[in-house]
């Protein structure tokens, strides 16, 4: 249970003075709807004000606070913009312009022969002196109120930086004084504030480097803490010990020899799973490394050993898939494998679930299905998680869950993290990597070309089509907002039909699971030609006749996921193509992005280009992916931090065993405030 000295700082954000339905919707928006949240909604930027008391032009493009007082209004018909004309003491003149409205709010908030201190940005427009619409305009009264430093915050229509501020400094008020968990001589080296100093130090002035350092760190503490006590609790829970005689896996027709990488991983596995301490894995393996192959031979591990084995795929596309490559490779070995996704209902999934609780089902693969209450095992021994970022350490522990022992879990990614993310999110796991291509996978071409030859590459598409080849066509991401990534998608896709007739086929996010299965049907027969799609085809679409893929607005997406989307091609044997389009103005982020695609191949490197490059943005490079890891802690700073804090969790682990002395109890409270006590069973029962 979360201690009740935080319980002011989790309570809803109408709880802060003046937070009414109608302020709570713009807050809504920024994800802002407890108390806490909006502590931690940390400025990005600020600006410096300068006092002056003379209007001097050379001061353009500055934000200056001056006293001025109203000596003129000047109002435009209709909807235009309000001046007021007003003079500095030395009589020289500025026009504060106000866009929209009504002027009598403006002659209200600034009468005619009255003094205000007014504060925005200066600027000349023609032979004038203007502002539009500034900042503050202050009763003189009040000038000392008005900070030379003021914070910017990330906003929704309906807030401004001077509000948030000042619900920040609410929020910060009903903060208790906590208890330190930081190690006194890693606090004393780096000569970091006390944690509710540093909360209000970095609102009141948004370049406090130490404020902020320190507010990282405790983040970032409290996340290693809480993997350390995941591992820790799975270790201390006896499982089962899993061997494997060999008699499936010998019947199975495999279309190459394992890699050195994969027969490796493999071994690891087998070792793992031959212990009673539950197998905690992150297997990482770039696009077309061979991932399918490792989960088919631990899951043939769990059932040689009696026991069934569930994989869980993030979407619908994907499990139907891995459950038709399973059934294909599994035919003859007497394996039993069946399906379930969200669209099972009635008599199908009441037949999987009987033969999962009789055991006659060896392997489950499905969506989030497959750990409903309702879906009970007979003897559950491994779960695989595909595509893991797509899923919490929540999630992967209500799996492990199904188990009357806990079973052993082995996660994967086709998205190679950077080695600093992976002790991020996965410290809690052994990692293995796929770093082998199998035998007669080609590099794929990588082509930039601008959107101004989109006819060229239209009529290249066509003579791709004739020779009886497929491809992919992705569109852009137009915003934050599905139906118009869908329209982008749907214009195109009528364009293509235009000239290529009805071998366009389209498939999108907001499609029925049934049509979208449909469609990929379609595509997988060849019967479409060119499948014209948003990112949903970014993970684990399988089609070897398909050689050539175009990514529209390519300078739009991350490394990672461009990186992803290539791999949806390469597939079969033979050359095969991603073609980049570029827009015509691009920034220097996406030129070195754009640059580094051409010439490289290898997933893992372009992880280290993308983390560097995209700083704070999409760090796995997929909208998809879920929420943000940190929030306080920037991707800079985790490189410096997370080793540090690694290491001090280890140590309060290691000596303080059950977090019982004075600074273990201040770490519990650390990860209640941070929210790293999900699925800490070794937390709650001390």
């Amino acid at each position: 249970m979360r201690p009740d000295l935080l319980n002011p700082l989790f309570a809803e954000v109408t709880a802060l003075k003046g937070v009414g339905p109608a302020l709570a919707k713009p807050l809504e928006r920024l994800k802002l709807g407890r108390v806490v949240d909006v502590a931690f909604h940390l400025p990005t930027g600020w600006v410096d004000r300068l006092r002056r008391d003379e209007l001097m032009a050379q001061d353009a493009g500055r934000v200056i606070a001056i006293p001025l007082t109203a000596t003129d209004y000047r109002v435009s018909a209709g909807r235009g913009p309000t001046r007021v004309r007003a003079a500095d003491k030395y009589g020289n003149i500025v026009n504060l312009t106000y866009f929209g409205g009504s002027s009598g709010w403006v002659k209200k908030l600034f009468p005619l022969g009255e003094t205000r201190l007014v504060s925005g940005k200066l600027e000349t427009y023609g032979q004038e002196l203007q502002m539009v619409h500034p900042d503050h305009v202050l009763p003189e009264a009040e000038a000392d109120s008005l900070p030379e430093r003021e914070a910017i915050y990330p906003l929704s229509e309906g807030l401004t930086s001077r509000r948030v501020g000042q619900l920040a400094a609410q929020a910060i008020e009903r903060a208790p004084d906590l208890p330190e968990w930081i190690e006194p001589s890693l606090l004393a080296k780096h000569q970091w504030p006390a944690w509710k100093e540093a909360l209000a130090r970095i609102h009141a002035d948004p370049a406090d480097a130490k404020a902020r350092a320190r507010l990282a760190y405790d983040e970032v503490f409290a996340n290693q803490l809480a993997l350390l006590l995941v591992r820790g609790e799975a270790r201390a829970r006896k499982g089962r010990a899993l061997t494997g005689d060999g008699r499936l896996r010998a019947k199975l027709d495999l279309p190459y020899k394992p890699t050195g990488a994969q027969s490796r991983t493999i071994g690891e596995i087998e070792g793992d799973m031959a212990q009673t301490q539950p197998m905690l894995r992150l297997l990482q393996g770039d696009v077309g490394s061979g991932k399918t192959l490792v989960a088919l031979m631990a899951l043939l591990i769990a059932v040689e050993g009696g026991a069934q084995g569930a994989l869980l795929a993030p979407t619908e596309i994907l499990a139907r898939q891995h459950y038709a490559t399973l059934q294909r490779q599994l035919a003859g070995t007497g394996v039993t494998v069946a399906a379930l996704t969200g669209r099972d209902k009635g008599r199908v999934r009441e037949g999987v679930l009987m033969g999962l609780a009789d055991g006659s089902i060896d392997i489950l693969v499905g969506t989030h299905a497959i750990f409903q209450d309702a879906v009970g095992y007979r003897d559950l021994g491994l779960v695989v998680v595909d595509e893991q970022h797509r899923f919490g350490v929540a999630q992967r522990m209500m799996l492990q869950a199904k188990a009357v022992r806990p079973p052993h879990l082995l996660v994967m990614t086709a998205t190679p993290i950077p080695r600093t993310l992976t002790l991020a999110q996965y410290g809690e796991m052994d990692v293995s990597r796929l770093d082998e291509m199998p035998p007669g996978r080609e590099p794929i071409e990588t082509v930039v070309m601008s959107e101004d030859k989109l006819d060229a590459v239209v009529d290249g598409l066509a003579r791709h089509l004739s020779v009886g080849k497929q491809a992919y066509w992705v569109c852009p991401l137009v915003e934050e907002s599905e139906k118009s990534d869908l329209a982008a998608a749907e214009a195109r896709a009528e364009a293509l039909r235009q000239r290529l007739g009805d071998k366009v086929a389209l498939v999108h996010g907001r499609m029925k699971p049934l049509e979208k299965d449909a469609v990929m049907a379609e595509f997988s027969v060849a019967r479409a030609g060119v499948l014209v799609a948003t990112t949903v085809i970014e993970v684990g679409v399988d089609v070897p006749n398909a050689t050539l893929i175009v990514i529209e607005a390519a300078d739009r997406f991350g490394l990672a996921q461009l990186h992803q989307l290539r791999g949806r091609v390469g597939r079969g044997g033979g050359k095969s193509v991603c073609l980049l389009l570029r827009g015509n103005s691009l920034s220097e982020t996406s030129r070195a992005r754009l640059a580094l695609m051409r010439e490289s191949n290898d997933g893992f490197r372009i992880a280290e280009e993308d983390l560097r490059l995209r700083g704070g943005g999409e760090l796995l490079g997929t909208r998809q992916s879920g929420e943000a890891m940190f929030r306080l802690a920037t991707p800079e700073m985790l490189g410096e931090l997370l080793p540090v804090a690694n290491a001090d969790a280890r140590l309060l682990v290691d000596r303080d065993g059950g977090l019982t002395g004075p600074r273990g109890q201040a770490a519990r409270v650390a990860l209640y405030l941070f929210e790293r006590d999900a699925g800490v069973g070794r937390l709650r029962s001390g």
